[in-house]
């Protein structure tokens, strides 16, 4: 149980994450997908959020929720604070909510202590960031940062479903994503709160830890086609399986991710063809997921990777096809911006701990519009994308106070 002395801020969050999680395409587990009935129900309760702390909403053409407390001064530039309200299938609860919710926490902060800011800010709540069900993360970031690949409304979902009809369907304006993109010159930064997804600073016995910097991550579709046949009747050594020639690449991926310190490589999603127990499988589809800190790392290994996917479809009398679905590449946080978080997390009384993040965040793809900062929040046992995922309501307090007093910071020093 909760102590009585965690403060009521911090509570509200928690409450609130836990409200979220009740928003799901499937029942018993939490599941949120980008431009579905159950996103729209969370977005709408975010919105209703915003406006109790003060802000004007709006949804943007993307499906993204803005909650804004404008400045005195017109033109003042603006501050940016969020996260995403998507999940991965069979989530926690405050994987992407969490920031949001905290940054309302903030602006409500704030404004109730009649705090003036010589900027704007808007709290945005990201469509998707995920990417699970077009298989490519950050369209609502991706949007405002003016990244927005317009090749992918022509991708489909496992349903069949275009991303442009799907946009269109839950009220979006698919001719209108262009129009989304923020200008630079009005951009005073982005700060993003997140759970850690790792053990450092339950390691260290950090409640909060300033971001450091973003790995860099390359998303690809890898393809072996060999030949379908009967089971009881192809011979072994005229088979051209291709599920065998993808365990073989699968197995050289964690080879090379296991030789080369930091890097991570994932097969995620493996496709069989035809998929019948009693048929030699004849294609086979995978995902690659490679990550790492240093872009020229990461950009090596995975060309390695598809010449050793060629190599094994050669040797095995089959083909292979490789598309790159998503780059991101690695960011450095802006050092003032870090140094303001630290400064304010030292206010708490807590030490300053610095880490890089090896997940990708809004914030690699926000980069593009201005300096970026990041905040993580200590979870139980690192464990993320799970739902056992936790955070302790005392660290969700100190996050408050330390977003509440990073922004207090930057208005002083304008």
């Amino acid at each position: 149980m909760a102590s009585p002395t965690v403060h009521p801020d911090a509570m509200t969050v928690m409450r609130r994450c836990d409200e979220l999680a009740g928003f799901s395409e499937e029942p018993g587990r939490l599941t949120r997908r980008f431009a579905t009935p159950a996103l729209r129900e969370a977005g709408e309760a975010v919105a209703r959020w915003m406006r109790e702390a003060g802000m004007t909403t709006r949804r943007d053409a993307i499906g993204n929720v803005v909650g804004r407390l404008g400045a005195r001064e017109p033109g003042a530039p603006t501050l940016i604070l969020g996260s995403h309200l998507d999940t991965v299938r069979d989530a926690g609860r405050y994987d992407g909510p969490l920031g949001v919710l905290v940054a309302i926490a903030c602006v409500q902060r704030l404004r109730a202590a009649g705090v003036e800011l010589p900027f704007a800010v808007e709290v945005v709540a990201f469509a998707d960031e995920e990417g699970v069900r077009y298989g490519t993360a950050y369209l609502g970031s991706g949007v405002l940062a003016g990244r927005f690949d317009r090749a992918a409304l022509e991708r489909r979902d496992a349903d069949g479903v275009r991303m442009a009809d799907a946009i269109a369907a839950w009220g979006g304006d698919v001719d209108a994503l262009g129009a989304e993109r923020r200008d630079p010159a009005g951009v005073l930064g982005y700060c993003e709160v997140h759970i850690e997804q790792g053990p450092v600073l339950e390691g260290e016995g950090l409640p909060v830890g300033v971001v450091s910097a973003i790995a860099g991550q390359t998303r690809a579709q890898v393809v072996f086609a060999g030949s379908s046949g009967h089971a009881g009747t192809v011979p072994m050594d005229l088979r051209r399986d291709a599920l065998t020639a993808a365990a073989q690449w699968i197995l050289a991926v964690e080879v090379l991710a296991r030789a080369e310190d930091r890097l991570v490589a994932t097969v995620g999603e493996v496709e069989v063809e035809p998929g019948a127990s009693n048929v030699v499988p004849g294609q086979v589809s995978l995902s690659l997921d490679v990550r790492h800190p240093r872009d020229e790392v990461r950009v090596d290994a995975a060309a390695r990777l598809r010449e050793r996917a060629d190599a094994i479809a050669r040797a095995r009398g089959m083909r292979a096809w490789w598309s790159l679905v998503q780059e991101t590449p690695a960011v450095a946080c802006s050092a003032e911006l870090a140094d303001a978080l630290g400064e304010a997390v030292a206010d708490t009384g807590h030490p300053v701990g610095r880490l890089p993040s090896g997940a990708g965040h809004d914030a690699a793809v926000m980069a593009a519009l201005g300096p970026v900062a990041m905040l993580f929040v200590r979870c139980a046992g690192g464990v993320s994308h799970h739902p056992a995922e936790a955070v302790d309501p005392a660290d969700v307090a100190v996050a408050v106070e330390v977003l509440s007093g990073f922004v207090e910071r930057l208005a002083r020093r304008r």
